[in-house]
């Protein structure tokens, strides 16, 4: 891949999620109040993403196998226990991720 081509790329990137933050003020504007839709929505969407990726990314781990779902299992009770104490999805998100990286190229090798 070329420079040219990862910046474009970034830039593409960039550009659909300053639409994507704008649309709401565009759509409603600055003084009026959103459709409860959409709040619910704004409040609900980030949960349930956040819960979709966890599903996905256990899709791959054999359960039956105790000792090798370890490291999962560990992260995340950890990011339940985080997102509970604190309440920050980017914490809870960015801390499990972490320890799991941690467990697995530490101390559950392969």
């Amino acid at each position: 891949m070329s420079v040219g081509y990862l910046l474009g790329a970034i830039g593409v990137m960039a550009a659909v999620m300053f639409l994507l933050r704008a649309t709401p003020f565009v759509l409603f504007g600055l003084g009026r109040r959103p459709p409860r839709a959409v709040l619910y929505l704004g409040r609900v969407m980030s949960p349930a993403a956040v819960a979709m990726l966890i599903i996905y990314c256990m899709g791959g781990v054999d359960f039956g196998v105790w000792p090798s779902i370890l490291p999962e299992a560990i992260a995340v009770g950890a990011i339940v226990l985080v997102h509970l104490k604190w309440r920050n999805m980017a914490l809870s998100v960015f801390g499990g991720t972490l320890l799991y990286m941690l467990l697995v190229q530490f101390l559950f090798r392969g």
